[in-house]
């Protein structure tokens, strides 16, 4: 391989030459386009794709501007002008089999090998947004159950479930609200090009609106709470009168730190789509499997040291919270993630609520 020669075809903004790259003004419009969206407004993949279709700006890829083919331009060195060289290697030279370079061997990375496209601090504050939203609950997904709510909520226009999104006040500051998926690809109804009826008319909800009325129902939900409360204790007290735990849990914290790297160099192998979905999906879910496993140890291990080592204090903390959660005061997540089959919203005033193995619904009607 010769150091610093582009090996390949040309890509959007930039046409490749001789082993060089040159912009491509017309091309390149679209990705500072694309890069203005996602930083300066803010707006999501599924969003600035939609947005490019309806302004009839054509893709390079034949399946049309979507989702993955945003994050991809978004992960793509190139576009802040450095070179990454390796992506793939020759394991054996008799064969000429190439694979992809997972980490097998180490990458050559060129910086300012050409002209940039964004400003190398645009593109860097880009990938830290694209890292916190991948990468946030220890590698969960945009579209994972990281809330309470996530998968529960359902649109009563279309069906489709709704996803979390995050609106800018007047004040700059930032409020999370929830709506339909329908709607967030694809708008308002209307025909796509191929004379089907998509998009969705389906209203957004505050996800202050959800936990008020989560709030008000369970506050509504008639049972033993003394009885409840004395159970869990009893519970709670057998658990932190065991042996202490072993403190030694740096060992589990390495063995995160290096699944949250995977996780990060998986994402950045997919986004510049140099592994295939099934093997991204395949490879995530073993990761997923592994931090969620690590993540209930430490927690645990945590725990009964805590509790080890301050029983009574623990114990009137604990009595607290189990306190204040059976009257009503406050919720918990997980409490709410448990009792929840689903929500339902048709309308501003409309929203009904069913309970995981209560066989009757809630109507709320909002004011």
């Amino acid at each position: 391989m010769e150091q610093g020669v582009v090996f390949g075809r040309s890509m959007l903004g930039y046409d490749v030459c001789n082993g060089k790259m040159y912009i491509n003004e017309k091309g390149a419009e679209i990705v500072r386009l694309i890069f203005h969206k996602f930083v300066r407004e803010g707006k999501g993949t599924h969003v600035i794709a939609r947005e490019l279709r309806e302004a009839g700006i054509k893709s390079m890829q034949a399946g049309g501007w979507q989702n993955t083919v945003i994050l991809r331009i978004i992960r793509n060195e190139k576009y802040c002008g450095d070179l990454v060289q390796k992506k793939t290697y020759t394991p054996d030279f008799l064969s000429h089999d190439k694979k992809y370079n997972k980490g097998q061997e180490d990458f050559i990375i060129i910086k300012n090998h050409h002209e940039p496209i964004v400003p190398r601090k645009l593109f860097e504050e880009a990938n830290r947004i694209l890292d916190a939203r991948s990468l946030s609950q220890e590698g969960k997904t945009k579209f994972s159950n990281r809330y309470p709510f996530s998968g529960k909520i359902k649109c009563g226009c279309c069906g489709a479930s709704y996803v979390a999104r995050y609106k800018s006040r007047k004040d700059g500051s930032q409020y999370k609200s929830w709506r339909c998926l329908e709607a967030v690809r694809y708008g308002k109804p209307h025909t796509g090009a191929d004379g089907k009826q998509i998009g969705c008319g389906g209203i957004s909800i505050r996800n202050d609106d959800v936990i008020y009325i989560m709030s008000r129902i369970c506050r509504s939900l008639t049972y033993d709470k003394d009885k409840i409360k004395k159970n869990l204790l009893q519970i709670i007290r057998s658990v932190t009168s065991m042996a202490p735990a072993d403190k030694d849990i740096g060992n589990y914290q390495l063995q995160m730190t290096q699944i949250i790297q995977k996780q990060r160099k998986l994402i950045d192998l997919y986004t510049s789509d140099e592994i295939s979905k099934k093997e991204f999906n395949d490879m995530k879910g073993t990761y997923d499997n592994v931090t969620d496993k690590l993540k209930s140890v430490i927690s645990s291990r945590k725990a009964q040291i805590s509790a080890v080592g301050k029983p009574h204090r623990h114990m009137e903390t604990m009595e607290k919270v189990i306190g204040e959660i059976l009257c009503g005061i406050e919720y918990e997540d997980e409490f709410y993630k448990q009792i929840l089959k689903k929500i339902v919203v048709y309308d501003k005033k409309h929203v009904e609520v069913t309970l995981d193995l209560l066989y009757f619904k809630f109507i709320y009607i909002m004011k």
